[in-house]
């Protein structure tokens, strides 16, 4: 076995913005209440979080070869096989996404998009976005404990740690051929300013007593906050 380069960096900015969002997020929606000041920061946070994904979804057609969708298109008898061998210990190693991490990726992926569309209609005051919204929220926490776990389990299985390779962005492979060329500097670079722009803008067109702001470029009005029932 040796050490190859797996993931580049646009993927591992994707990963630990999106990780470190949520947490934020989802840890302001906990301890504060809608009428709350700190409210309009689990919003803004929802509103970027959105943008990232969008961003990833993209990297995900164009990116590197493991980056990309195409090369974690499981099927769910993939998932039960895999799903059946690391409960045996004889789950094989990917060099990429292994099954188990495809569908909590794309359930990740999915549920933030839901979360943060259901919080914009509960925004807009329709009754039906707040339940949808927490409900989406709750499972979006569901999917990410059971990845989390999921890793734990692999790494402890597998004497593999795949959260450092996620850091490092370097896996122990057969083959040392597998890995990718180059880890994509200037694209990460590129993502990281497409990134602070769009919530620096959030932040800017943010006027505290209307708890309103505006989405940069395209400037619809969002309210920032529980709206008026429709």
């Amino acid at each position: 076995m040796s050490k190859a380069l797996v993931w580049d960096y646009p993927t591992r900015l994707f990963h630990w913005t999106l990780t470190a969002g949520f947490a934020a997020a989802f840890g302001l929606a906990l301890a504060t209440s809608h009428r709350s000041p700190w409210f309009p920061i689990h919003m803004l946070l929802g509103l970027a979080l959105a943008w990232i994904v969008l961003l990833r979804v993209i990297w995900g057609v164009i990116g590197s070869r493991y980056a990309r969708f195409a090369s974690f298109g499981y099927g769910p008898a993939a998932l039960a096989k895999y799903l059946r061998g690391a409960a045996t210990s004889n789950a094989p190693r990917f060099v990429g996404h292994n099954p188990g991490s495809a569908y909590a990726t794309y359930g990740i992926l999915t549920l933030l998009l839901t979360t943060a569309g259901t919080g914009v209609l509960w925004s807009r005051g329709y009754e039906a976005g707040e339940e949808l919204h927490e409900i989406s929220a709750w499972a979006l926490a569901a999917v990410v404990v059971a990845h989390i776990l999921g890793v734990a389990w692999h790494s402890w299985r597998h004497r593999e740690n795949l959260a450092a390779s996620m850091v490092t962005g370097r896996k122990e492979v057969a083959d040392p051929d597998a890995g990718i060329a180059a880890a994509r500097p200037w694209a990460a670079a590129a993502f990281a300013m497409l990134i602070a722009a769009f919530a620096t803008g959030l932040y800017r067109n943010y006027d505290q007593q209307t708890r309103d702001t505006h989405l940069p470029l395209i400037g619809t009005k969002i309210h920032l906050g529980e709206g008026e029932h429709h």
